[in-house]
């Protein structure tokens, strides 16, 4: 059966489908021994795919983790300017997970990982519109017009941001997103004239950090897998 190139290479746990298609236009991915190319397909149990001349086959199984991800690590599988990134802290018998999502380096909290690429497109892709609850420290206590404003979405340099929720809750700002653009909510905060202190990710959809440890992480029950899937 013939299948997006893409498509496969996400399956096989090495990306989203968009991550995927960068490794193709870098020229990582081979397909019987030839560079790969945008939009090609390829039939899984007859064409051999390399991915850095390594072979490249759909995963045994599929996992799913959560790790408290702690200030000052990246959110990538590899870094090329040698910066600590998230996977030191998975088991090294996982097999190739990768993140859903990202956190920045200076944020911590909830960070999903797995190799199911389909699930992974999913959750990233722009119509899933999944709730993503953080916390969030900072300098000075904004008023309730501003906690209106922030809601009703603020004017960034990209566009204005998408309705969302925001509560005080006394010592913190809590905010519920459903978009995902590169340090939104510190922008946002900034925005309006308070700055963002610590950010942390609480709950994506269903699936609550809860009183997991900085630091630490454990595999998926079957019943978030399933909240994830929906």
């Amino acid at each position: 059966m013939q299948e997006r190139l893409q498509k496969y290479l996400a399956r096989c746990g090495l990306g989203s489908r968009r991550a995927c298609e960068k490794l193709i236009e870098q020229g990582r991915i081979s397909v019987d021994g030839v560079r790969a190319t945008l939009g090609m397909s390829i039939d899984a149990e007859k064409d051999a795919v390399t991915f850095d001349r390594k072979p490249v086959v759909l995963p045994r199984a599929l996992v799913y983790w959560m790790l408290n991800k702690p200030v000052g690590y990246v959110t990538t599988v590899s870094d090329p300017q040698g910066r600590p990134t998230v996977m030191q802290f998975l088991p090294k018998d996982l097999p190739r997970v990768f993140p859903i999502g990202r956190l920045d380096r200076d944020s911590q909290g909830l960070l999903l990982f797995t190799n199911d690429g389909e699930l992974t497109q999913k959750l990233l892709h722009p119509s899933s519109k999944v709730w993503k609850r953080y916390h969030c420290g900072l300098e000075g206590k904004p008023t309730m017009a501003t906690l209106k404003a922030l809601s009703e979405g603020v004017e960034l340099q990209d566009g204005k941001t998408a309705p969302c929720r925001v509560r005080w809750r006394g010592q913190f700002l809590e905010v519920e997103l459903r978009e995902g653009r590169k340090r939104q909510i510190r922008r946002m905060l900034g925005s309006v004239g308070h700055p963002v202190m610590w950010l942390k990710r609480v709950a994506v959809g269903r699936i609550e950090l809860g009183s997991l440890p900085e630091a630490a992480c454990r595999p998926l029950s079957k019943a978030e897998v399933e909240a994830l899937r929906g």
